[in-house]
């Protein structure tokens, strides 16, 4: 679902928060997002990161945090 965003971009990209790798998701109303393959601060946290326009929303502020 994210092969919107640039190959060179997907492959540098990381979590802000925790500096793991982002993994393709989908957020809860179906939308591609870049997820933490990790926990994220905290055991069984993690966060994902909206795409708009093929850009990842890179802002922890924004970021949609989600158990698993």
């Amino acid at each position: 679902m994210t092969a919107q965003i640039d190959g060179w971009l997907r492959e540098i990209v990381r979590c802000p928060v925790c500096r793991g790798e982002l993994v393709d998701g989908t957020s809860p109303d179906g939308a591609p997002e870049l997820q933490c393959a990790d926990d994220c601060e905290q055991a069984g946290q993690r966060r994902g990161y909206r795409i708009d326009d093929g850009i990842p929303v890179m802002l922890a502020d924004e970021a949609r945090v989600f158990s698993v």
